[in-house]
């Protein structure tokens, strides 16, 4: 799974690199559930930069009780699954991070793992997001991050890992038109993987109160 990332740069480098007059974003170091994520999607004519809220929320669930339940979404099955396969064929967003978190057991205690690209200044979840109204008509946008099984460099600390875009595969990723939703899983199961590496972080980490440059130190 994934249950914790870092989006540290600032918003100086998002405006050059994603060609946006403003952009709305606090280098962030313990992204927790819940909170703000700034994701991508594209509207048929150009990209969005812009926030969601991670956990998705159906368009059609009565209240927000899954949210929590549905901070992932399994590749293996996203495209059967009533909450994900119609966001598969045309509700597909990229998540931007620069590393996420993992937790190991060391000593019989749970030791916290942070995992990078060495090599980039940022990378992408593969993401589905839904638009969602509460009684009141109130809007909230959310999102959720796919998974997969554990690739050689992760199974030693968790079995499961994100999804991540290498950049050549973004924009195909979010591309506008509809496309079926079986058919985006098999996809997503021929990108290559990038090359990750990773070192322990204090226990700091562990609350989602803390967020400041001691979450990512090593240790």
């Amino acid at each position: 799974m994934c249950g914790r990332f870092t989006l540290t740069v600032g918003e100086r480098f998002l405006k050059q690199h994603f060609n946006v007059a403003n952009v709305d974003w606090d280098p962030s170091y313990n992204i927790a559930p819940t909170q703000d994520v700034l994701a991508v999607v594209h509207d048929g004519s150009s990209n969005r930069l812009g926030k969601m809220s991670w956990g998705l929320i159906p368009s059609w669930a009565k209240d927000e009780s899954m949210r929590s339940k549905l901070i992932n979404a399994r590749l293996e099955t996203a495209d059967e699954k009533p909450s994900f396969k119609r966001l598969m064929t045309k509700r597909r967003c990229l998540i931007l991070a620069d590393s996420f978190y993992e937790w190991v057991i060391v000593d019989g205690k749970k030791q916290p793992v942070r995992i990078y690209p060495p090599d980039h200044d940022y990378f992408a979840f593969a993401g589905l997001w839904d638009r969602w109204q509460n009684a009141e008509g109130e809007e909230m946008v959310t999102c959720t991050i796919l998974t997969k099984e554990a690739n050689d460099t992760i199974e030693p600390i968790h079995h499961r890992m994100p999804v991540i875009l290498p950049r050549e595969y973004e924009q195909d990723w979010i591309d506008f038109e509809a496309k079926e939703s079986s058919g985006m899983k098999e996809w997503v199961n021929d990108v290559s993987d990038i090359p990750l590496d990773y070192y322990e972080v204090s226990p700091y980490v562990n609350s989602p109160k803390n967020n400041d440059e001691a979450c990512i130190e090593r240790v």
